[in-house]
């Protein structure tokens, strides 16, 4: 008798894993057979995404990207209202295919896996104040500065890293940050170095974008769900290998940065995308 519940067992566990890896495997097939890839697009996150309100487009270097993937794959490219926070939740419960422009930490690792870097970012400051330019993250982390930061983001997680003894004031957006630093209560604010150049060209009253040593260079990645097959992880991995290493990325960043007057020329000393 024990011999034959055994047998059951192990057949309906074997059925189980058939099931479980005949999901896997469709992951690229089930995009193809929508005739749709999925991402999340954040309003208002230029040079990443931004929505016209008019027409309802979407534009942004990540939407040029994910259009590229929909291309390669022959399938059209839909775009799903999020935000960075949601994204990961978007990605995590299959609501989205993909999340772009997305910064690779170890804490969102354990929700969603990561492709090879798209390109690489850099943590950097943005201040008013001239005499920040030549300080390291060393001397900037001092109880005298005051700085200003998204709360719950990758440059937060960077600011409790390298600035612990500096007073940080906290935001729920970053648009709380920018008049912080604007109206004279922070002396800059912690961010990316493509947010930074946006914001340094948006907001006036700013400042510049500053580079403290040493240059702190971060993956940007594709997140995609844990449940996708080693194959379709591949794939995506390929395609932003690639596209880093024969410039294509960088064409549409640097695309992406033209409508705000930014260039390549623009861009820090020891800044650059391909790490």
């Amino acid at each position: 008798m024990k011999s034959i519940i055994r047998a059951i067992c192990a057949a309906g566990l074997g059925l189980l894993a058939l099931q479980s890896s005949a999901r896997a495997e469709d992951t690229i097939e089930a995009i193809r057979a929508r005739g749709v890839l999925r991402i999340p697009g954040i309003i208002n996150e230029d040079p990443y995404f931004n929505k016209d309100p008019r027409t309802g487009e979407w534009r942004g270097f990540a939407i040029e990207m994910a259009r590229d993937i929909a291309n390669t794959l022959g399938v059209k490219l839909e775009v799903v209202e999020s935000s960075w926070p949601n994204s990961i939740l978007d990605v995590q419960s299959g609501k989205a295919d993909l999340a772009l422009g997305v910064t690779a930490t170890p804490q969102r690792s354990l929700s969603v896996a990561f492709s090879n870097p798209t390109y690489f970012n850099s943590f950097i400051i943005v201040s008013p104040k001239a005499e920040l330019s030549k300080l390291s993250w060393a001397e900037l982390n001092d109880p005298k500065y005051t700085f200003a930061v998204d709360l719950g983001s990758s440059q937060d997680l960077i600011s409790q890293q390298y600035l612990p003894k500096a007073k940080m004031l906290r935001f729920k957006s970053r648009d709380e940050a920018i008049v912080a630093v604007v109206t004279g209560k922070a002396d800059g604010l912690v961010n990316t170095m493509l947010n930074g150049l946006v914001m340094s060209k948006k907001a006036s009253g700013i400042g510049k974008v500053m580079v403290p040593s040493p240059v702190l260079s971060t993956p940007s990645v594709v997140a995609m769900n844990w449940k996708a097959d080693e194959k379709s992880r591949a794939f995506i991995s390929a395609w932003a290998e690639y596209n880093r290493r024969i410039g294509n990325n960088q064409t549409w960043i640097v695309k992406s940065l033209a409508p705000f007057g930014i260039t390549l020329d623009d861009m820090p000393e020891g800044f650059g995308f391909g790490g």
